[in-house]
């Protein structure tokens, strides 16, 4: 029976996923059954966690998942939640958010009553005093590389919204050279990134009639 198991911790001392690192590879039992996450390579994954299968906070975020699948899957990226819970306790809610919501959850909830893979991800902190995971996000892109993180306390639920703004933010500045501004979402113009040498900080000037030389939206240097 294929249960859930770190698969690149080759010594003692634990590893933790970080930004730019490759994510820890595991298999696990998952709602939509066996799965193993390098299975998923050539494509982004969302992988986040949450504390616990039937609490309010989580019942809605796992609703707003769901209802913004299809973004998801434009961005050809797959939606992997996980929670120390059961599988049992997974199936159970599923049913019970479709029952009462009628929402039917698409996307794999993984099993880690071991907290191995939760503990791989620092998704439950060392010295906590409760076992469940933080709701954290790891957004993993189709090399298998974490590209970024982003961890919330408990009692704090996220916006799935900002989730997506997120993704379409690194797949923009993987595909062009440039970076994305604060609130950037996709149709906004992006900036360059600063320039490195004195004459490209004069390129900038001569482009933009006086704007920052070091503020560029991308199309504006001459």
């Amino acid at each position: 029976m294929v249960t859930d198991i770190e698969t690149v911790q080759p010594s003692q001392e634990r590893v933790l996923a970080s930004i730019d690192t490759l994510a820890p590879d595991f298999e696990a039992r998952t709602t939509m059954g066996p799965i193993r996450l390098s299975d998923h390579r050539g494509r982004w994954v969302v992988l986040f966690s949450h504390p616990a299968d039937f609490t309010p906070v989580c019942t809605s975020e796992f609703i707003a998942f769901q209802n913004a699948a299809g973004r998801f899957e434009a961005l050809n990226c797959r939606l992997m939640g996980l929670s120390v819970d059961s599988l049992f306790a997974h199936l159970a809610w599923v049913r019970d958010i479709d029952a009462r919501f009628g929402v039917r959850i698409g996307f794999p909830i993984i099993e880690d009553m071991s907290m191995a893979i939760s503990r791989a991800y620092g998704m439950v902190h060392e010295g906590s005093s409760s076992t469940a995971a933080v709701r954290s996000v790891f957004f993993i892109d189709p090399e298998g590389y974490v590209r970024a993180i982003v961890h919330y306390p408990l009692n704090v639920g996220r916006s799935v919204a900002e989730i997506v703004r997120v993704l379409s933010a690194l797949q923009e500045t993987d595909a062009h050279p440039v970076s994305t501004p604060e609130g950037w979402k996709p149709g906004d113009r992006a900036v360059l990134p600063p320039p490195l040498t004195m004459a490209e900080a004069d390129d900038r000037d001569d482009g933009q009639a006086g704007a920052a030389w070091y503020y560029t939206a991308a199309g504006e240097a001459s």
